[in-house]
């Protein structure tokens, strides 16, 4: 069932300077971004599921498939630039975001996505993925979240539950895990959200709105590795599970599951009550445009590994200058007290400047 999300379907905001199609021009399918590589994943995997989700989004879009650019590091997710027909960067371990965010500041007039795993963007890329959403950088950025490393063959993950028996935790991990929503919150990432990929119509409707923020979008994406950690999602998948777990985050609208909602509790803080129990001046009505942070992160806090009351869905939508747009400004001259346009002078100067000087003369 689609969930609606209090979002509008699409908007060009985020795509600004972005070239689009030709007016008139024939409407591209799914197949026009598809590329005429083998998919080579596990069979079963929920790679299968996110790849067709993105394949039939990206039509909708309008731009010009050379505009759009797919960068990954590493693992079994970052395959996904070859089984797209876009331009694409399989690049090194953890290191995609630094990567996109060069794309995204020197070459206005692409839409730049980010593909990588929980390993990879939050053991050896947790800086890079933190500052990239500290900076607010115009990229998309989709996590595939699967809760273990499925290309090296299974050791645990930066997400792994405690406890967590693999071939590098024989006796159990002993890590705390990330929870991606509340570290992405914690770093002021201005957009923010959750879905699931067997979900394709929330899947979509997420991805819609990432894709019309302007600024860093970070997407992160329940995935079922079924070689490593089979099942990890299952509570959530079946139907009368998920109705009594998943809160279903709609900007204006309570932020509930099945019989019960959130409301505050006496001390502020956030707790799940049967709705007849509940006060209905404190149920929590979900504001995905608040500029401060702090109710949507105590609401990613709800989620624990027992996955008994998952919110899912944009935690956060809020508008802030981008990094790359500043920087371009800067450049221009444009920002306040930028002094006027750059010039070759002005990098002379400051290439042979007073704190230059010479070896071995």
């Amino acid at each position: 069932m689609s969930i609606d999300l209090g979002m509008p379907a699409s908007s060009p905001h985020g795509l600004v300077g972005v070239p689009t199609l030709p007016e008139g021009s024939t409407p591209q399918t799914k197949k026009d971004f598809t590329s005429d590589q083998e998919v080579r994943w596990c069979p079963g995997c929920g790679d299968y599921a996110i790849l067709a989700a993105v394949q039939g989004f990206l039509p909708e879009l309008g731009l010009r498939r050379e505009n759009v650019v797919f960068v990954s590091g590493i693992g079994c997710s970052s395959r996904f630039p070859y089984y797209l027909d876009t331009y694409g960067v399989h690049s090194i371990h953890g290191r995609a975001p630094a990567i996109a965010t060069g794309l995204a500041t020197s070459r206005p007039d692409l839409s730049v996505f980010v593909v990588t795993g929980d390993g990879d963007a939050l053991s050896i890329g947790g800086n890079h993925l933190i500052h990239a959403l500290r900076r607010n950088v115009n990229l998309t950025i989709l996590l595939f979240n699967n809760q273990i490393y499925g290309l090296t063959k299974g050791q645990y993950s930066p997400t792994s539950r405690v406890g967590l028996v693999t071939k590098s935790t024989p006796f159990g991990s002993v890590d705390r895990p990330f929870n991606p929503v509340s570290l992405a919150l914690g770093a002021e990432a201005t957009f923010v959200a959750r879905t699931m990929d067997s979900d394709r119509a929330h899947l979509t409707e997420v991805l819609r709105a990432a894709t019309a923020h302007r600024g860093t979008s970070l997407v992160e994406i329940y995935q079922n590795c079924p070689i490593f950690n089979d099942g990890v999602f299952d509570v959530l998948k079946d139907h009368t599970q998920a109705q009594a777990r998943i809160m279903h985050l709609v900007d204006g609208q309570e932020v509930a599951a099945g019989d019960t909602v959130v409301v505050r509790g006496d001390d502020g803080a956030l707790v799940v009550l049967p709705r007849d129990e509940a006060d209905p001046a404190r149920i929590v009505r979900h504001d995905v445009h608040a500029d401060d942070p702090s109710l949507a992160f105590a609401l990613s806090r709800l989620d624990d590994p027992s996955m008994t009351h998952v919110p899912m869905g944009i935690f956060r939508d809020v508008d802030r200058s981008t990094y790359d747009d500043l920087v371009r400004a800067q450049v221009d001259g444009t920002v306040i007290g930028a002094g006027g346009p750059a010039t070759d002078d002005d990098l002379a100067a400051l290439l042979a400047g007073r704190d230059s000087w010479h070896v071995g003369a």
